[in-house]
């Protein structure tokens, strides 16, 4: 992997480093899941110094639906009062997120709180160290970005009923510029057998082909960056949506990355400018049994007219 380490001070703001551009952005995004009942659950936060403002909320849906207005619980504020007299790393935020670093880079107390819709306390305790974004040419760009499985567990209450979790999730955390008309075609896919097994892979569409931009495959605990790969995806020709993913890769031990998933729920998040189809994953991951999410990610314009030739074609 990269040489760059995430530090204590990266679990606070870097609102003096990013000057003074209108799009100045700096995010923290977990996300858990509880298999049986095929419920995928994120919290995300974005937030832009410069214009004052925080963004993003909690996500948690299940098989029953997948638009934003019909799935258990959405809430993705646009633009909340940033407040000015906390950091990052003890936080509790107008969009009902708050994080805790109780061990920096490593642990973090997780809440939500939406009255008696959406009630969280969680803990993300990571089971490998950050890990840097290596290559500057995937969807991300030029942002600081650091990517970390870790072992999620307590309990949210979900209008009223108390879930239980215990899963290996992923979290991720950036800071530099992100405009709004930035996005292309690309898949956020992670997938996870256990604290030791498990990978992450970042890929572009083009010239036609998904290949993988950045990643890294985790196993025996031993976490090595991939050297190059691809996405291969089957798309329900009624919806467009994901049906079957299938991943390979190598990483810069030679070691080889096999995972072929089907998608169990999903949700459909419209963000500014790109559609993101949030698929929760059930990976056969090199014969294990592995959980994990991939985020097919389109320019709206671009989905709207992959669809409509689809339409058309009928």
């Amino acid at each position: 992997m990269s040489t760059a380490q995430f530090t204590a001070r990266d679990d606070r703001f870097h609102f003096g480093e990013l000057g003074s551009d209108w799009w100045a952005t700096e995010t923290a995004w977990f996300s858990f899941h509880h298999p049986a009942r095929r419920l995928g659950g994120w919290f995300y936060c974005m937030f832009r110094p410069n214009i004052g403002t925080v963004a993003g909320g909690a996500w948690v849906w299940d098989d029953r639906a997948q638009l934003p207005w019909e799935v258990l619980y959405s809430a993705n504020y646009s633009a909340l009062q940033l407040p000015r007299d906390q950091d990052l790393d003890d936080c509790r935020l107008p969009t009902g997120v708050s994080i805790r670093a109780l061990a920096p880079g490593m642990r973090y107390a997780l809440g939500y709180e939406d009255g008696d819709r959406l009630q969280a306390d969680l803990l993300f305790e990571g089971v490998m160290p950050p890990a840097p974004l290596t290559a500057v040419g995937s969807t991300f760009g030029s942002a600081h970005h650091f990517d970390q499985f870790g072992r999620i567990t307590g309990h949210i209450v979900l209008h009223g009923e108390r879930i239980e979790i215990d899963c290996i999730g992923m979290r991720d955390r950036t800071w530099g510029r992100r405009p709004e008309d930035r996005p292309r075609q690309a898949a956020y896919v992670t997938g996870a057998a256990d604290a030791h097994h498990g990978f992450l892979a970042v890929s572009n569409l083009r010239e036609g082909k998904d290949e993988i931009a950045y990643g890294f495959l985790r196993r025996d605990g031993v976490t090595v960056a991939l050297t190059g790969g691809s996405r291969e995806v089957e798309r329900d020709p009624a919806t467009g949506c994901v049906r079957h993913i299938r991943m390979t890769a190598t990483d810069r031990e030679g070691r080889l990355l096999q995972a072929t998933g089907v998608p169990v729920s999903r949700i459909v998040l419209n963000r500014h400018t790109f559609i993101d189809h949030n698929s929760l994953i059930r990976w056969d991951l090199n014969g294990a049994e592995a959980w994990g999410e991939d985020q097919d990610m389109w320019p709206v314009h671009r989905w709207a007219r992959y669809r409509r030739e689809a339409v058309a074609q009928r």
